[in-house]
C-alpha cells in the first residue's frame, strides 16, 4: 500500500435514530441507530467535547509529566498537561496554552501540532489533539491559576524524552496522551522536527 493511501477517512452513515441515554457532568451517553449496508445496528457511546494535550519539552529535551488519579481505571497515571475543549469557540491550540498555564504554570513561545488520536473509537467520539510546546517560561507567581479538586494534588516531574520513550515501550506508561505524545515527539525529533507544522496560540 502506498503511503498516501494509508489514511483514516471520514465517512458518515445515516443515523436513523439518536437518543440521549444519560446527560453527564462532562459528557453524555447516547445511542444511535445506524444504517449499515447489511441493516441497522445500535451503537451506544460517549458523546465527548474533545480534548487537547501538551508535550512540553525544555531545553534539555525533558518532557513534563503530571501524576493524576484516574478513577475509572483505578490508577495514578503519568500524563502530559491536558484538558477538555469545553470553552465554546476556543481554538485547540489556545486551549492547550490555557491548560499548560493552569496545570503547569508554564507559557510556551512556540507550538506545533504533534499528533491527533481518537482515544477509544469503539465507545467514544473523543478526539484529542496533542501539541508540542517549546521555549518555555514560568507564569508570574501573582498570575498563576489556583488549582482545585484533583488538579491540586497533581505531581509534576521532568523526564528525559528517551526515558519516557523507554517507559512507554516497557509498558510502564498507559495514558493515551502520554503514549502517543511521547512516541510522536521522539519520532519527530528523529526526523529533525521536519514533519511538524508550527501553529500559533494567539
Amino acid at each position: 500500500m502506498s503511503e498516501d493511501r494509508l489514511v483514516d477517512v471520514p465517512r458518515e452513515r445515516d443515523v436513523v435514530e439518536h437518543r440521549l441515554l444519560h446527560a453527564g457532568r462532562v459528557w453524555d451517553l447516547v445511542s444511535d441507530t445506524v444504517a449499515l449496508d447489511d441493516g441497522d445496528v445500535v451503537r451506544e457511546y460517549v458523546d465527548h467535547p474533545g480534548a487537547v494535550a501538551v508535550v512540553a519539552l525544555d531545553e534539555q529535551d525533558r518532557v513534563l509529566l503530571l501524576q493524576q488519579y484516574r478513577h475509572p481505571v483505578r490508577h495514578e497515571l503519568w500524563e502530559p498537561p491536558a484538558g477538555l475543549l469545553d470553552v465554546e469557540g476556543e481554538d485547540p491550540v489556545a486551549a492547550a496554552a490555557r491548560e499548560l498555564a493552569e496545570e503547569a504554570d508554564l507559557v510556551a513561545g512556540r507550538w506545533w501540532r504533534l499528533v491527533e488520536i481518537f482515544s477509544s473509537p469503539g465507545g467514544s467520539d473523543e478526539r484529542i489533539t496533542v501539541f508540542l510546546a517549546r521555549d518555555l517560561t514560568q507564569v508570574p507567581a501573582d498570575e498563576r491559576y489556583v488549582r482545585g479538586e484533583e488538579e491540586a494534588s497533581m505531581v509534576p516531574v521532568w523526564v528525559p524524552l528517551d526515558d519516557a520513550v523507554a517507559a512507554v515501550l516497557a509498558g510502564r506508561l498507559h495514558s493515551p496522551t502520554a503514549v502517543a505524545g511521547v512516541l510522536a515527539a521522539a519520532a519527530a525529533r528523529a526526523a529533525g522536527w521536519s514533519t511538524l507544522t508550527e501553529v500559533t496560540s494567539a
